[in-house]
């Protein structure tokens, strides 16, 4: 049973600790029987369970809905809650957030009624599509291009690393529609999967299997009604919605080292080693504890940085840095105390903290790496004094 102490804090109201409670049943319930060597289906299947179970509607808000509100808290404790129980869960639930986010924050009413409530319904599968070979982290460095042509836009070039890549039904595309150089010249479009034009290049495989793909646009013509928000918008758009659901990151990595440390607290407890339960050795307690502490410490920066946002600060990105660095960074520093002191078992394919183990790697990197966080960091702390 994992820790729960932590809802007490100040950063929650009521509503929250409802919402996780309910959610650790439903997922206790609902997350059997996933083949996960089969991710595309699994995801399909996955999406479907999260919206029998009511949960997709935290995913896709529609402001035009009266009380309807993006809550950075409850997406974090949704993800924290479904990675704990299955990475592929938290995969299926964080992208139809982070693919329908721009659509949520800056899309037009006839975008939101068209496209959310399909997200909602789970009838739709949503991705988003920034990185490019040339422009991971260095989101102002996008080549992709966006010319127009009469009352359309005509795309050409290319995106990598595209999560829900070849299973999405559309992308929030990011292109250089050249207004100015740099951040300034670049939009975001909504594109319908089945667009002439766009085409899945390559499907990419890593180590911790998920749906990934490389896409390439080709006199991909679609109409100015895809702009979501302005032209020369597109910047503004990615960083807002990376400002909310960059936090998110950080609470899946909290929720994989959640995981880690209630498989170790229960190993040591079983496990006997020289005659006496292996919790009795003092550096395995040492362990114990480092993990317990940097599970806390991160819980902590998570939702300050979660409070902060839906209390009405309009940018959290030294906070959202800050807790996606810390959390995901020490959540691989938990989960491979994990694996040591889970010894043969730990390495074993399969094995729970193996797949820990292999799933958290890819948190590190996306969504903006954790070099590129210090960067964030520096600067916005420069920029206080």
């Amino acid at each position: 049973m994992a820790d729960t102490s932590y809802l007490d804090w100040p950063f929650f109201e009521d509503r929250h600790r409802e919402l996780a409670a309910k959610l650790d049943v439903w997922a206790a319930g609902n997350l059997d029987g996933i083949d996960h060597h089969n991710v595309d289906a699994a995801c399909r299947d996955l999406v479907s369970r999260l919206n029998t179970g009511g949960w997709l509607k935290h995913a896709a808000i529609d402001p035009d809905i009266a009380g309807a509100k993006l809550d950075v808290r409850s997406l974090c404790l949704i993800r924290e809650t479904l990675a704990r129980y299955d990475g592929l869960a938290d995969f299926a639930f964080a992208m139809q957030g982070l693919g329908s986010g721009a659509v949520s924050l800056f899309g037009t009413t006839a975008q939101r009624r068209k496209m959310l409530p399909m997200v909602r319904s789970g009838k739709a599968i949503a991705a988003f599509a920034l990185t490019e070979p040339q422009s991971g982290s260095d989101v102002a460095n996008i080549a992709l291009d966006a010319r127009t042509d009469g009352s359309d836009y005509i795309l050409n070039g290319e995106k990598t690393w595209i999560s829900n890549g070849g299973i999405a039904d559309f992308y929030c595309v990011f292109a250089r529609t050249g207004e100015a150089p740099g951040a300034k010249g670049l939009s975001a479009f909504l594109v319908p999967a089945d667009t002439p034009g766009l085409e899945i290049a390559e499907r990419l495989e890593t180590i911790a299997p998920h749906p990934l793909a490389r896409l390439k646009f080709t006199d991909c013509r679609i109409p100015a009604s895809a702009l979501i928000g302005l032209p020369g918008e597109g910047f503004k758009i990615a960083m807002s919605v990376l400002d909310v659901f960059r936090s998110t990151v950080a609470a899946a990595a909290l929720g994989f080292a959640r995981r880690a440390l209630d498989e170790t607290i229960a190993r040591v407890q079983s496990r006997e080693l020289f005659g006496a339960p292996l919790f009795d050795l003092q550096m395995v307690q040492g362990h114990v504890a480092d993990m317990a502490l940097d599970v806390d410490a991160s819980a902590l920066l998570v939702y300050r940085a979660a409070w902060l946002k839906d209390s009405g600060a309009a940018r959290v990105s030294r906070e959202a840095a800050m807790a996606k660095l810390y959390a995901t960074d020490h959540a691989q520093t938990v989960i491979d105390k994990a694996v040591q002191i889970h010894g043969g078992d730990g390495v074993r394919s399969g094995h729970i903290v193996e797949t820990l183990y292999r799933e958290i790697r890819a948190l590190r990197i996306y969504e903006g790496a954790s070099d590129v966080q210090k960067i964030i960091i520096a600067r916005q702390t420069l920029a206080q004094k």
